[in-house]
């Protein structure tokens, strides 16, 4: 059967427990154009505005 060895330190063990290892989900935000959920700083997919401007001109 598979046991320790050695005792797990309460170090060891709780630089596992941490959170510092974990991903966090990307933050998004409003189009003020449109209002679809976009990424910061990027420009919005549904409408092509960015910073209040046409960058990517929809065709209809």
């Amino acid at each position: 059967m598979a046991v320790p060895k050695r005792k797990v330190s309460r170090a060891r063990r709780d630089k596992r427990r941490s959170q510092v290892w974990k991903l966090s989900a990307p933050a998004f935000s409003r189009c003020k154009q449109c209002g679809e959920l976009k990424l910061a700083h990027r420009v919005c997919g549904n409408c092509g505005y960015y910073n209040d401007k046409v960058v990517i001109a929809k065709e209809a």
